[in-house]
């Protein structure tokens, strides 16, 4: 006599479908006539079986994308996106110039994903003091570090860390309102900066110093920084490389907005551009077209016939081939007197262009100082292996060295190189990598999640801020920055911002 075979149906009931609803098909379905022997219902939680937990520590363009593609290609994730500061956005906040709103409307993609009811934005959580990575490890499936860069490269020269000697990144974080560098006060007494570099950054910074107060003032520049643009010097900003004009980092769209500041002329050294003409037809098509603004820029900035040259009241330069050797203070205020460059020379060797040394030496005189040679990520915690040369987390292709189920994104993966839509195509490389973990079992279920992160955090009093907590405080600032004319006005003391996150509902 054969076996009696039985039929398993298996009814998955997601987080969604109630107790009630799984109650009435359990009643339903024993009514059901079967040809063979009457089959067992199983009624299984999606939570309890097939659920995937992530923690992505950074709420910037990298951690948001990231976030993004996780979701869109597993439907059994869920996400929770950590942030030490009470605010979301990171990069796109903070990094990108208030002359740009354009840039910053993936802020409407990223409040999507934020509300989406799978991802949940959990500010005010510092990694290392609030909670460690290792205990995210326990908590999480997967763990994610898209937290950025927080430090500079240096220029280990001797001056370096005189006062009115600031970094890029410093500056770009004052003038939007970055808690941190809220306080800073840049020597804005003098009529000549000198930013030492050659990218996008270098001339966010100068373009901002020269821009008109009247156009500056309609931004969601910080309050801070409009004040004392309004009573700057500053009408002379040089941006110094130590190559040559075919290998600045900026891109077009900066060099274009430069050529065109309301007010403002080029100074470019036309001996600078000779025999360039002949190069740029072989240039690959963005780097030619690049190379052709900036050598017809060269050639308008000598004509005394331009109109608009003779009438300006401000003015940038590039300045090529010259290293930084040292920067010099006053012996009696302490205040920076200019800096020493090496001029260079070029060499090509294997493909390569070098700066070499020609042995002659330059002094600019400035009063302002900011160094524009690249962010740094640091490392966030003790178990987390990092290469200090380079400032990333050791990865392959997302997945951190030696630490399963721990996974980086963005700057801190690949270093502070690209724009933001980098970290997009950087952010799906990660996710790529973490669902194929999914898949091939090296990555465990695991059903806690937030509920473990939050009775850690609540046992030590850490007040998170929710994304519903941050919309106070970007009603508030959109409050402020209507009375001003202004997109927003951004709050840079922590303390505050916490107080209207948390303000009861009758208070608003």
């Amino acid at each position: 006599m054969s076996p009696k075979k039985t039929r398993v149906l298996t009814i998955t009931v997601h987080n969604n479908v109630s107790t009630k609803f799984a109650s009435v098909m359990h009643k339903s379905l024993h009514k059901c006539q079967w040809r063979k022997p009457t089959g067992h219902v199983r009624f299984l939680s999606s939570q309890q079986d097939s659920s995937f937990r992530v923690c992505v520590v950074g709420s910037g363009p990298a951690g948001f994308y990231t976030a993004q593609s996780l979701l869109k290609n597993n439907p059994n994730v869920t996400v929770d996106i950590l942030e030490k500061l009470p605010v979301p956005f990171g990069l796109v906040r903070y990094g990108v110039a208030p002359d740009h709103p354009e840039v910053k409307n993936v802020v409407n993609q990223f409040t999507n994903l934020a509300q989406s009811g799978r991802c949940n934005f959990l500010g005010n959580i510092n990694i290392g003091t609030d909670v460690t990575v290792k205990e995210l490890l326990n908590g999480y499936s997967a763990v994610v570090l898209a937290y950025g860069a927080a430090s500079d490269r240096r220029l280990d020269i001797p001056g370096e860390d005189s006062e009115g000697v600031i970094s890029a990144r410093n500056f770009v974080g004052w003038y939007n309102g970055l808690p941190q560098d809220s306080e800073l006060k840049p020597n804005l007494n003098t009529d000549t900066a000198v930013v030492i570099g050659q990218g996008n950054v270098a001339l966010d910074v100068a373009r901002i110093l020269l821009t008109p107060i009247e156009i500056l003032q309609k931004t969601d520049i910080s309050e801070n920084a409009i004040s004392a643009l309004r009573r700057s010097k500053v009408k002379q900003v040089y941006l110094v490389g130590r190559r040559g004009p075919l290998e600045v980092s900026f891109t077009i769209k900066e060099l274009r907005e430069m050529v065109k500041l309301p007010g403002t002329k080029p100074i470019l050294d036309r001996s600078d551009f000779e025999g360039i003409d002949k190069l740029i037809p072989g240039l690959p098509r963005g780097r030619k077209r690049l190379i052709e603004l900036l050598y017809k820029t060269a050639l308008q900035s000598s004509n005394s016939q331009d109109e608009r040259l003779e009438t300006s009241q401000a003015a940038w330069g590039l300045k090529f081939l010259r290293s930084p050797l040292e920067i010099i203070q006053d012996q009696v205020d302490q205040q920076v007197k200019g800096v020493r460059f090496a001029v260079n020379t070029l060499q090509s060797q294997d493909g390569q262009t070098t700066a070499v040394p020609t042995g002659e030496e330059e002094f600019m005189e400035c009063g302002l100082v900011l160094k524009s040679v690249g962010y740094k990520s640091i490392r966030l915690d003790p178990i987390v292996p990092f290469d200090h040369m380079k400032g990333i987390i050791r990865n392959t292709k997302g997945k951190v060295d030696g630490i399963q189920g721990l996974y980086c994104s963005g700057w801190v993966k690949r270093g502070a190189v690209g724009v933001i839509l980098s970290s997009l195509n950087d952010s799906i490389e990660t996710a790529k990598t973490i669902s194929e973990d999914f898949t091939t079992g090296h990555i465990q279920h695991n059903n806690e999640g937030k509920d473990y992160l939050m009775k850690l955090l609540n046992n030590r009093g850490v007040k998170t801020v929710t994304f519903t907590d941050w919309l106070n405080i970007d009603e508030e600032e959109r409050q402020r920055g209507q009375l001003q004319s202004k997109p927003r006005e951004k709050i840079s003391d922590i303390t505050e911002m916490l107080k209207i996150a948390f303000r009861p509902q009758h208070e608003k």
